[in-house]
């Protein structure tokens, strides 16, 4: 579950708000005026999140690209990646 912070708590109470973020793993949002304003969250769950979602795109874009029929056999797919790797090596 997210903590809710007065932004002033950022400023006064910084190594607690990161410890919370870090032990509980989860977001603390930090407010302005009693209004959501900013999240924050550990470094690690931060990169996570960001693979996850780059993750989602690409299985999203595969998704994409079999409903509109841009399919090829799985040999002529794994032809084409040994070809391009054998390319590598004699560069």
């Amino acid at each position: 579950m997210e903590a809710i912070r007065p932004s002033s708590d950022l400023r006064n109470h910084y190594n607690e708000i990161s410890r919370q973020c870090h032990e509980d793993r989860c977001a603390t949002i930090i407010t302005v005026n009693g209004r959501g304003d900013t999240a924050i969250l550990g470094l690690q769950d931060y990169y996570q999140m960001k693979s996850e979602l780059e993750l989602l795109r690409t299985l999203a874009e595969a998704e994409n690209d079999v409903n509109n029929g841009k399919v090829a056999p799985i040999q002529k797919t794994f032809d084409d990646i040994r070809k391009l790797l054998l390319e590598r090596e004699m560069q």
